[in-house]
């Protein structure tokens, strides 16, 4: 994996993806931030959201695309299985990026 593959995979889950999905990706990430206690804690707070964006989706999905859970389900699981791991790791630093940077923002302020 090379620089230019996790930029283009970075770009593209900004520039494919639309509206209401980044609203929810940064509706997660916001409150993730606000959460966290420390900054010691952004691994774990990355990992529950990105959980929580995927419930997020999957539901968001069920529910508007009218389409059967269980095989929606099966389906997205199949798609997170071939996800190839450079897609995983620009989704980890956007989270990353905006939990900390509004944790950040949260403690100056609160200061």
């Amino acid at each position: 994996m090379n620089r230019m593959e996790l930029w283009n995979s970075f770009a593209g889950i900004f520039k494919s993806s639309d509206l209401t999905t980044l609203l929810i990706l940064a509706v997660i990430a916001i409150g993730c931030g606000l959460a966290m206690q420390r900054m010691s804690s952004i691994i774990t707070a990355t990992v529950g959201a990105m959980v929580l964006f995927a419930v997020a989706v999957f539901v968001r999905a069920a529910t508007l695309g009218g389409k059967n859970a269980m095989a929606l389900a099966g389906t997205d699981l199949d798609k997170l299985l071939l996800l190839p791991f450079h897609v995983l790791l620009a989704y980890a630093i956007a989270f990353a990026a905006i939990i900390g940077l509004v944790h950040y923002v949260r403690t100056a302020v609160t200061r």
